[in-house]
C-alpha cells in the first residue's frame, strides 16, 4: 500500500471526496491535504505489512512458570472498516504458559498490528487470541477490549462516551470459570 503509485492514488481520491462534499481544493488550506492524508494512511494501516506471527517468534522462551501471565491496559488506536472513523480502546491479555512465554513487549506490537488494518472489534479480538494460540500454544488465552466507536459517537445513533466490550477466551479460559473469573478480576481492579 506505500508505494509512490498508491500514494498518488489515495491523493487523488481525497482531492475527489473534498470536491464531491462540496470543497475547494485549491483553497490555501485543503492544498496539502491529499498528501497529508495518504502520509497518513501509511501510519493509521501500517498493520498490512507487518507480520504477528514473526513478532511472537522472535522472542519464545522456555519457562517452568504455569502461573498467568497478563498484560493490562494496553492502548490502541484502530480504523472501523463500515466507515473509517476512529475506533479507541485498549486491550488485556493474559495467557497460561504450556513450556514457553513470548516477550512482555511482543503482545502490545501484536496489538498494533492488527489494529493497524481495518477492523471490526469482534475481530480484533479474535485475531489478536488467535496468534497468541497459534504462536506461544499455551494452555489458554483471554483477550478482553473495552473500545469506543466515532461511528456510533460521531454520526448515526451520536451515543457519546459509550463501551462496547468483546472478549475471546481459548483454551482453560473458556474451560474452566474459575481461571475466566480469576481473570476478569485482576483486569477489572486497579492493582
Amino acid at each position: 500500500m506505500h508505494s509512490e503509485n498508491s500514494n498518488q492514488i489515495i491523493q487523488a481520491s481525497v482531492r475527489s471526496i473534498l470536491s464531491a462534499i462540496g470543497e475547494d481544493v485549491t483553497r490555501e488550506g485543503l492544498i496539502k491535504t491529499p498528501y497529508r492524508v495518504a502520509k497518513s494512511f501509511q501510519e493509521l494501516f501500517a498493520g498490512y505489512k507487518q507480520n504477528p506471527i514473526e513478532i511472537l517468534q522472535s522472542a519464545i522462551f522456555t519457562t517452568k512458570n504455569s502461573e498467568m501471565v497478563i498484560v493490562k491496559d494496553i492502548e490502541f488506536y484502530s480504523m472501523c472498516e463500515h466507515h473509517i472513523l476512529p475506533i479507541i480502546g485498549k486491550v488485556d491479555i493474559a495467557y497460561l504458559p504450556n513450556g514457553k512465554v513470548t516477550g512482555l513487549s511482543k503482545l502490545p506490537r501484536v496489538v498494533e498490528v492488527f489494529a493497524r488494518r481495518l477492523q471490526i472489534q469482534e475481530q480484533l479480538t479474535e485475531q489478536i487470541a488467535d496468534a497468541i494460540t497459534d504462536v506461544i500454544q499455551p494452555k489458554g488465552v483471554g483477550v478482553v477490549i473495552q473500545a469506543r466507536h466515532m461511528c456510533m459517537e460521531m454520526r448515526g445513533v451520536q451515543k457519546i462516551c459509550s463501551t462496547t466490550i468483546t472478549s475471546s477466551f481459548k483454551g482453560i479460559f473458556k474451560e474452566s470459570n474459575a481461571t475466566k473469573e480469576n481473570f476478569m478480576n485482576i483486569i477489572s481492579s486497579s492493582l
